[in-house]
């Protein structure tokens, strides 16, 4: 199962598995996409933004237009989101000129502790 993980950590714990990947020539097993802060996560991936991720899982390539039918939204609003999806590296661009979330699943991963 492919599966997206999305996570909080410090820009130097990523650096550091990225080099680590670069030198060992073998990537992870599944996907990673770690964000600074949990703010900065929830900015990326508002409420109407995780609905459109559900609608887009497993359903392979499809246009925006048939995105926003799925989540009963306008077209023009859904495009924004995708369009920082992209950006985020969440969804990316089908052969075709559509859109896909390339994975099966997301998992989040984040620690919350007293500072």
């Amino acid at each position: 199962m492919k599966i997206l993980t999305l996570d909080i950590r410090d820009p130097s714990d990523a650096l550091y598995d990225f080099a680590a990947a670069w030198k060992s020539g073998k990537a992870k097993q599944s996907a990673r996409i770690s964000f600074a802060s949990p703010e900065l996560l929830w900015q990326v991936l508002t409420a109407k933004r995780w609905e459109l991720i559900k609608a887009l899982c497993g359903a392979g390539p499809i246009s925006i237009r048939e995105a926003a039918r799925r989540v009963h939204r306008d077209v023009k609003a859904v495009h924004g989101d995708v369009t920082a999806l992209l950006a985020a590296g969440v969804l990316s661009r089908a052969e075709g000129g559509g859109i896909e979330f390339p994975f099966e699943a997301v998992k989040v991963e984040f620690l919350l502790h007293a500072d």
